[in-house]
């Protein structure tokens, strides 16, 4: 274990989806979390359903995991590096992504 994975600021997604880059986001919270805003295209998947859910993660594309406050996002971007998948985790979540608005 151990960190095999890059963070990236909100402020940089926000300059790369602006510039109109193709990512990949994959947003951890929970249903009634996401309720409350998320970024445009993020895909869902609630943290506890992400190691039953493989097949719904391209393992060739680079994924950036989002979450609350950047620390559910953190642990599944462990899980997923461990398994040979390109991800990079958003410092500071959602809370972080809406101050930058």
């Amino acid at each position: 274990m151990g960190d095999k994975f890059e963070e990236i600021s909100p402020k940089y997604v926000k300059e790369r989806l602006d510039k109109g880059e193709n990512l990949s986001i994959i947003d951890v919270r929970e249903p009634q979390e996401i309720a409350e805003g998320k970024i445009p295209d993020a895909k869902s998947i609630p943290l506890g359903e992400l190691l039953t859910r493989l097949k719904d993660v391209d393992q060739d594309k680079e994924h950036i995991m989002v979450c609350r406050s950047g620390n559910r996002s953190g642990l599944a971007s462990e899980w997923l590096s461990d398994r040979g998948y390109k991800v990079k985790n958003m410092t500071g979540g959602m809370l972080k992504w809406n101050d930058e608005e």
